[in-house]
């Protein structure tokens, strides 16, 4: 079918059934999945493909190849594009030989040469976000301890601490936000949200120390939006290098995308636009996404300082700086990044812009470390047991040789019907690409697959509903990464259970540390394992004081 539409010969439509498809554009891979909408610069032409359940439509391309998931079904595509940029060559022709299609194009023998040379590098352009309302405002239902929350014991320190709120309305939110907050299902706000939206409105910076699952993201995005919107912020898709006012940094992928989508969600038929950059996906696709408009930007350190040096972000403007999973970024191999960004030309001063840290865990060096981002008048949150497990989950610990614990786990599958986490320990070359990490966690969610076995980069911050369960399979090599894992579960006060396996060759050094989590917890600790702690020797996250791991403010 010849087409004169956007002064190319031929627009070619595919019909399939299939998943998610591979599209190589001068032997550059670009791999989309359903829903989504590529728009990427190859060359000196733009392929632009729109991958819908029903078809896949090809509206402008050059030297291009469509691999779909499944089939071996093809579809021979020749034509001629426009006088001076190459293309197809001769007219379309096409043939059919089933429902799933791919569309071959030859590029010339020196675009061969040159892809050879450099070798095949996946770009993954992501799904767009829910637009349906009732999508963007899924929200969990709270558990049966929900409302023992309240009885969580909270601790504030710094100089003048501005007063609790103990409702939403108290909060001073605008119209807009309070209805978003009602529509995500929020009746009353947890300790953190208490304590840490004030502080936050009242332009103090912060060091909060919350158990896992305990509404931290709400309670920094909602000052922040309700500040912006005060101010009159709004997204301008009209310049060359936007300039955010709020930053959010986090460290992996899904808790990054979990945050914006959070943002999103609050900001929701407002002026205030969030986006969204981490690795794994397209730069091209992610810069145009930024230069729509972006007044909270949400990134991975490495990805956020990307768009920052090729100058599409500038710094002047911002106001608000937020480090969510803080002590990971600054002790797991992300300090040098984040002080890059904190240094970078155009940073405002801590002393001009507002800082906002929070973990699950504050262990003392990174305090002290982190000390370097805040002001000296920063206030020290710290809600429930500082670093601890939280109690709505049920613990259980089994002493498992490891040429024994696959036994073990199909054992526990079989008999309880588990629908949960189970956390292994894999080589770095065993990652997936971004596409089949989003895809294996959608299945999750979903319910299509009721088990997912994932690596510590699941141990953080993820909130995915009805997690029943979670099994260490290797316990880790720290508590504070232990109380992570478990907090995949009994969260927003639902009840859960983590289930670990003990193996005393390498997990002793632990010992210590899980007899003092497990108390602290009220949950029943095995004799056996009082009995190894009892003899172990430099036991991880041991700490004498009383604390589980020193998480208290080092000023005191």
């Amino acid at each position: 079918e010849l087409l004169g539409a956007l002064g190319i010969v031929g627009t070619a439509k595919m019909v399939s059934k299939a998943p998610s498809m591979t599209i190589t554009a001068l032997g550059k891979p670009v791999v989309v999945g359903l829903g989504s909408k590529v728009e990427t610069g190859v060359g000196a032409l733009d392929v632009v493909v729109e991958v819908s359940r029903a078809s896949v439509q090809v509206m402008e391309a050059a030297h291009l190849m469509v691999e779909m998931d499944s089939g071996k079904e093809e579809v021979e595509a020749r034509g001629r594009g426009p006088r001076g940029r190459g293309g197809f060559r001769d007219a379309f022709h096409t043939g059919y030989r089933g429902r799933n299609e791919e569309v071959f194009s030859k590029g010339s023998k020196m675009d061969e040469e040159r892809d050879l040379n450099a070798g095949p590098k996946v770009i993954y352009v992501p799904p767009p976000p829910p637009e349906e309302e009732g999508s963007i405002f899924f929200h969990y239902e709270t558990g049966i301890n929900f409302d023992k929350y309240d009885d969580i014991l909270v601790d504030v320190s710094g100089s003048n601490p501005p007063k609790a709120i103990m409702t939403f309305q108290e909060a001073g939110l605008c119209e807009s936000l309070n209805r978003n907050v009602s529509k995500s299902g929020y009746v009353k706000p947890t300790p953190v949200q208490k304590h840490g939206i004030p502080i936050i409105s009242a332009g103090r910076d912060l060091m909060a120390c919350a158990q896992t699952g305990s509404g931290k993201t709400a309670a920094f995005l909602l000052p922040i939006l309700q500040q912006l919107m005060t101010d009159g912020v709004a997204a301008s898709k009209f310049s060359e290098m936007q300039e955010p006012e709020a930053i959010i940094v986090a460290p992996t992928r899904e808790l990054i995308n979990q945050i914006y989508l959070e943002a999103r969600k609050f900001a929701y038929g407002t002026c205030v636009r969030p986006v969204v950059v981490y690795g794994g996906t397209s730069t091209g696709y992610t810069i145009r996404e930024v230069l729509k408009g972006c007044n909270v930007l949400c990134g991975t350190p490495g990805r956020l300082l990307d768009v920052i040096r090729r100058g599409k972000v500038g710094l002047s403007k911002l106001r608000y700086l937020v480090l969510d999973e803080a002590d990971r970024m600054l002790d797991m191999g992300f300090e040098p990044d984040m002080r890059r960004l904190v240094g970078f030309p155009g940073m405002p001063a801590k002393e001009e812009r507002q800082t906002l840290m929070f973990s699950a865990t504050y262990p003392e060096d990174i305090q002290r470390l982190a000390a370097d981002f805040l002001k000296v008048d920063y206030l020290f949150l710290a809600v429930g047991v500082v670093g601890g497990a939280c109690s709505d989950v049920e613990q259980q610990i089994f002493q498992v040789k490891q040429y024994l614990k696959r036994e073990q786990l199909l054992e526990l599958l079989k008999t309880t019907g588990m629908h949960g986490f189970y956390q292994l320990k894999f080589f770095k070359a065993y990652d997936r690409e971004q596409r089949e990490r989003e895809m294996a966690l959608s299945d999750f969610r979903t319910g299509r697959c009721p088990v997912l076995v994932a690596t510590s980069v699941a141990a953080r911050g993820l909130d995915i509903e009805h997690v029943q369960n979670v099994v260490n399979f290797d316990l880790p090599n720290n508590i504070e990464e232990y109380v992570h894992r478990i907090g995949r579960t009994g969260r927003c006060g639902n009840t859960g259970r983590a289930i670990s396996f003990f193996d005393p060759e390498p997990d002793t050094p632990l010992a210590r540390s899980l007899v003092k989590v497990l108390s602290g917890a009220q949950q029943d600790v095995p004799s056996w394992l009082e009995e190894i702690a009892f003899s172990a020797h430099g036991t991880t996250g041991f700490n004498p004081h009383g604390k589980v791991f020193a998480s208290i403010d080092t000023r005191k």
